[in-house]
């Protein structure tokens, strides 16, 4: 018994199988590593790479610039209306049935030319009447004169023999006027306009049958504020003309360049402003009575500031700029604008010449927020929107 548990003891001491110490041992090292390795990890994912670290030393500063003063023209615009230079309604002169519809809507006709004839049966016949009267009337005056000249009836019958005669030959002419009436001419040349009646309609006196429109010249009329009829009227004395162009609907410049040919005599009391009224060729018949479009008239401004668009920002229809102040913090700042070109406003309240304003980065900052400005020259920055724009 005692040599078996020998054996045994000896049988364990050269075996490869770790004791229990030595378990416990190895278990400690590894999560020592383990520890030592996430710990590692965690400060190597804490570390900033050299990219972020650049971003980071740039961080907080933006592009700013000034307003730039200086002389410009800029395009006032203005909603306005067309009208045809000859706009009439074409009416009945007298009832009767239409017996004839000569011209199709739309169609171009010339002065003089047969539009509509109403049936002239009945006029007709009043003419043949009045002539027979009249005729009567020439016989009994020419008898009357013939007695009058041998002294047989007095000269008051002669007269009356005479107005007799003269009463039937108005009544004549009368009748062969409603007759003529029966024929509705061209009054100018121009373009017809919708039919209102239609073949064989029983018409009244004054009915309305279409209407006839000269479209060769356009008058345009739009309304301007005082104070910018008061820049017109220096803009004309200093002999810079009175040209406008005509934006239509779908946003295309007219080809033909328009002149102010009128202006009310007085403003409206309610809304402050004057009509105007701009005179079009129109060769090619691109304009219509009733279309509507944009007036643009150059106006001359002199000694005013000019800032980039992409500068503003909308709050509730206002304008705002960040203002940068002299502790290089940002101030939203309210402006108002008096016109505009292409990426560019013309300011004429809220800014003066000195300031500066932040130009680039405006969705990533916020009022009263400090800043390091990157100032670039306003005359540069203007130059290049120009230059963009064309």
């Amino acid at each position: 018994m005692a040599d078996r548990q020998d054996r045994i003891a000896e049988h364990q001491r050269g075996s490869t199988f770790p004791t229990r110490t030595a378990c416990a041992t190895f278990l400690t090292f590894t999560l020592s590593t383990a520890v030592v390795l996430l710990t590692g990890t965690l400060l190597v994912g804490c570390g900033s790479s050299p990219d972020e670290e650049a971003e980071d030393a740039d961080q907080g500063r933006y592009t700013a610039t000034g307003p730039l003063l200086t002389d410009t023209v800029v395009d006032q615009t203005y909603v306005c209306q067309i009208h045809s230079i000859q706009h009439i309604e074409v009416r009945a002169l007298e009832k009767g049935y239409l017996q004839d519809i000569l011209v199709d809507e739309g169609q171009h006709v010339k002065e003089g030319q047969l539009m509509f004839r109403i049936r002239p049966v009945l006029y007709q016949a009043e003419v043949q009447q009045a002539a027979a009267e009249a005729e009567f009337a020439e016989i009994e005056f020419r008898n009357t004169k013939a007695l009058a000249d041998s002294n047989v009836v007095s000269p008051n019958e002669l007269a009356m023999a005479r107005a007799r005669y003269e009463k039937a030959k108005a009544e004549l002419a009368a009748a062969q006027a409603h007759l003529g009436f029966t024929e509705i001419h061209a009054s100018f040349n121009g373009i017809v306009g919708r039919f209102h009646v239609r073949k064989g309609s029983l018409l009244d006196e004054g009915e309305l049958l279409t209407e006839l429109s000269d479209n060769s010249s356009m008058w345009v009329y739009f309304n301007v504020p005082e104070a910018e009829y008061l820049a017109y009227r220096r803009n004309e004395q200093a002999g810079n003309g009175t040209k406008v162009r005509l934006m239509l609907a779908d946003t295309e410049i007219f080809d033909q360049v328009g002149e102010i040919t009128a202006i009310e005599s007085d403003f409206n009391n309610r809304t402050g402003n004057i009509a105007f009224r701009a005179t079009f060729a129109n060769p090619k018949g691109v304009l219509r009575h009733g279309q509507t479009g944009n007036i643009l008239m150059q106006s001359r401004l002199d000694h005013v500031l000019l800032i980039p668009q992409k500068a503003t920002f909308e709050v509730l229809d206002h304008r705002y700029v960040f203002l940068i102040d002299k502790n290089d913090t940002l101030r939203q700042t309210r402006i108002e604008t008096s016109g505009e070109l292409q990426h560019i406003f013309v300011v004429n309240k809220g800014l003066t010449k000195d300031d500066h304003f932040l130009l680039e980065g405006l969705r990533k900052v916020k009022d009263r927020q400090k800043v390091e400005p990157v100032l670039v020259p306003p005359d540069s920055v203007i130059k290049h929107l120009e230059l963009y724009a064309e």
